[in-house]
């Protein structure tokens, strides 16, 4: 059985970390370098950068912290935001990024998973799909959650895997930030629909929220924000929780 990963996730805007709740009210918290250092220190299995202010504001993925970010972070780490054409794949990737994650440009234009798979692989190509429940389905939202696309979370899980994404992000829109712990039924659902990785976001806000996931869903990692930047418990304190209650999880 292959050890669960657990996640922080750091999101940047304007150079620093914040953290809102359902993607808005957005509070600073510090230093991405730093505290990616410290996270890859602590015993994380990897580390997610998300220029959530990219998108929107047209500007291009900070490279200049990626790079800084490699020279200290020792474990693989994820970065996207404003990544929209296969050039911005490759400077991320040159600047020191192991993968890269695609949201907005990816659904606009979907080609740019293939396109990154082919030329890079898809254990580089990371599809970031930020879900909110609408009726009895879920919809893709882009532009840091506040753009509903209308197409159906799951239909569009499967088609970025047929077009080559080694990797999904997902991200309850409905949870994030809440801390009443992840979405099952969007997690299990878009992992029963495809056989690559499923990374759950959205919803930590205590160390037993991972061995539920793990336990509820075959999902392969669990990414939390707010628990660890606030210092609330460590990443060993989550690691600890869920070898207590029977998961594999990969020794800090």
């Amino acid at each position: 059985m292959i050890a669960k990963r657990i996640i922080p996730c750091l999101d940047v805007k304007e150079g620093k970390v914040v953290k809102g709740t359902n993607f808005v009210g957005l509070r600073e918290l510090g230093d991405p370098v730093e505290m990616a250092s410290s996270y890859s220190k602590q015993g994380a299995d990897e580390i997610v950068f998300l220029d959530i202010s990219a998108t929107n504001e047209g500007r291009q993925t900070m490279i200049d912290i990626v790079r800084r970010t490699a020279e200290q972070v020792f474990v693989p780490f994820t970065v996207g935001g404003g990544v929209r054409t296969i050039e911005d794949v490759n400077r991320l990737l040159q600047a020191g990024a192991d993968k890269v994650g695609m949201n907005s440009a990816a659904v606009a234009n979907p080609s740019l998973i293939t396109e990154s798979s082919n030329r890079f692989g898809a254990q580089c190509t990371v599809v970031a799909i930020d879900a909110k429940r609408v009726g009895d389905k879920w919809h893709v939202m882009t532009h840091g959650g506040s753009k509903d696309t209308g197409i159906d979370a799951i239909e569009w899980a499967i088609e970025v895997e047929k077009r080559g994404a080694g990797e999904i992000l997902l991200t309850s829109v409905d949870t994030d930030g809440v801390k009443d712990g992840f979405d099952m039924d969007l997690t299990k659902t878009v992992v029963d629909a495809v056989r690559i990785p499923v990374i759950a976001s959205g919803g930590v806000g205590r160390p037993e929220h991972f061995p539920e996931v793990f336990q509820a869903t075959n999902v392969s990692a669990g990414l939390a924000a707010s628990i660890f930047h606030e210092n609330t418990f460590t990443i060993k304190e989550v690691k600890d929780v869920c070898k207590q209650q029977g998961v594999n999880i990969r020794e800090t």
